[in-house]
């Protein structure tokens, strides 16, 4: 059956629309990981994505009689542009299904190619259903986004161009999503070149094939992750599943070697190394596989391997940039962030800072409680920090802060914590005598424990709320308690500390939501 599939491979029509992309060394990453990585740019693709492969090779092999009755399919991503885009090439008349929930940008993207795009329902399996349906009753052809032949087929041709670029090749990593390119690039590669490691990656919210493979069975997952919407597919598709089963041609039990899953964290990191190789920017499904292959390489102590990662696609949503620049940091195990209980006390707060013996704080939130009167009591912060050794280092921390009295909870793997929480803390404090202070300072580190020392322990600590962006400023906003007449010496104080400083009691925000 790879023989089959191989011969499909060879003989697929897609270099009528589709490029022959570059196998781009990634240098930085190739220094860091002491292995050769290298990056296959489907990102560059017409339609931004491999699946136009798959797509044209599809429509091109119809019928005169199918093209001549129009084509229809249903997705909310590359699929539909792969499909509309092809369409318009062959001059056909083409159907896109969409759920009612898809992004304008991508509507009118579709709508460019030339598809016809029709909405309906609230999600991909309502939008699907309905084209299918379309398809029975309007005599027009169905074009499946993975679970297909010639769809496979048309994938696979980006493993073919692997094999002639690059013959030292020992692992390539692929984004699984329905399956339809890693069983193409599977198969070929298990045919003519049984020696090279296929390595699937999924994302922690849609594991499909991983299950599958652990359980001998296809599984539909009751949710899935939508972060990396390109491979959010709730079960792998039969075609997919039967071709990554089979025994490669040397008698290896199967075609794909490994199955890998990363956290939107790693994903993240490794949209920023992409953009720190190449400066371009590919959406969460696109970086999938090299944050499979950072972690891959870690896991299994690879030393001077030759590695490609599959780039497939760069049809990002623009406002997810700012989660992925918040993430980043944390997937490259770069950043910690705990919960700490400290004592309500003047002056806890610098001492706490000192306990973690000058790391780089790149976060604290805290509020003051309306009620915290006894010294007894215990605040409760929020804090980032940055790391140098990973995980080795947030054990140490952790380690430091109990042997200090400290009751400290890591929070770095709570998604609810780093998604929510860290943006809520805070609330109406009903102090009568507080002042709010915005400073403006050099960022570097220490300066943020510098401007503690400063300050010293005559003042009272309210509100407190830093992030350091990676900018070349450092923004605070702080919160002490001042009656009339040491509100002036608050402000001096400050200033004298040499960072911009201006005070922000009457600023509308404060007085809404924290006064």
């Amino acid at each position: 059956m790879l023989t089959h599939y191989v011969r499909s491979i060879i003989t697929a029509t897609v270099y009528d629309v589709a490029i022959r992309t570059p196998l781009d060394q990634a240098v930085k990453l190739s220094a860091r990981f002491d292995n050769d990585i290298r990056l296959k740019r489907e990102d560059l693709q017409p339609v931004f994505s491999f699946k136009l492969r798959g797509a044209y090779n599809k429509i091109s092999q119809l019928s005169t009689e199918q093209k001549a009755k129009g084509i229809i399919c249903a997705s909310a991503g590359n699929h539909a542009q792969g499909v509309a885009y092809s369409a318009s090439k062959l001059g056909l008349h083409s159907t896109i299904v969409m759920p009612t929930t898809t992004p304008d940008i991508k509507v009118k993207a579709v709508k460019a190619l030339g598809g016809n795009v029709v909405l309906h329902g609230d999600s991909f399996d309502k939008a699907n259903q309905f084209a299918i349906n379309k398809a029975n009753t309007d005599a027009l052809t169905y074009i499946a986004p993975y679970d297909d032949k010639l769809v496979i087929a048309g994938q696979g041709t980006v493993a073919l161009e692997l094999s002639q670029d690059w013959r030292e090749m020992e692992y390539v990593f692929v984004p699984v999503g329905g399956g339809g390119l890693i069983a193409g690039m599977a198969a070929f590669l298990g045919e003519i070149a049984p020696h090279v490691k296929v390595i699937g990656v999924e994302s922690d919210g849609s594991d499909c094939l991983n299950i599958a493979r652990k359980t001998g069975e296809r599984t539909r997952l009751p949710q899935v992750s939508l972060f990396a919407d390109g491979v959010a597919v709730a079960q792998i598709g039969q075609i997919p599943f039967d071709v990554v089963s089979l025994p490669k041609s040397d008698g290896q039990k199967s075609v794909v070697d490994d199955v890998i899953t990363c956290s939107n964290d790693e994903i993240c990191a490794a949209v920023k190394d992409i953009f720190e190789e190449n400066r371009h920017i590919v959406e969460p499904s696109g970086a999938l596989a090299l944050a499979g292959l950072k972690k891959y390489i870690q896991t299994h102590h690879l030393l001077g391997k030759n590695c490609v990662a599959i780039v497939s696609g760069a049809n990002m949503n623009f406002d997810r940039l700012r989660y992925i620049a918040e993430r980043t940091e944390i997937g490259e195990s770069k950043e910690a962030v705990f919960a700490v209980q400290i004592p309500e006390r003047t002056g806890a707060f610098l001492d706490f800072c000192r306990s973690l013996q000058g790391r780089n704080i790149t976060e604290f939130n805290y509020r003051v409680k309306p009620s915290s009167k006894d010294a007894h009591e215990s605040a409760s912060i929020f804090v980032g920090i940055g790391l140098k050794d990973g995980q080795k280092e947030r054990s140490i921390i952790a380690q430091k802060l109990d042997e200090d009295n400290y009751h400290a909870y890591d929070l770095t793997d709570d998604e609810v914590a780093k998604t929510h929480i860290r943006y809520l803390i805070g609330g109406h404090a009903y102090l009568d005598d507080e002042e709010i202070f915005r400073v403006v300072f050099p960022e570097r580190p220490g300066a943020l424990l510098n401007f503690l020392e400063k300050l010293g322990q005559d003042f009272n600590i309210t509100l407190f709320h830093y992030r350091n962006h990676g900018a070349a400023e450092g923004r605070i906003l702080v919160g002490l308690q001042a009656t009339a007449q040491s509100s002036r010496q608050i402000l001096d104080a400050l200033t004298d500390i040499g960072y911009e400083c201006e005070k922000v009691s009457d600023n509308v925000g404060y007085g809404l939501f924290l006064k």
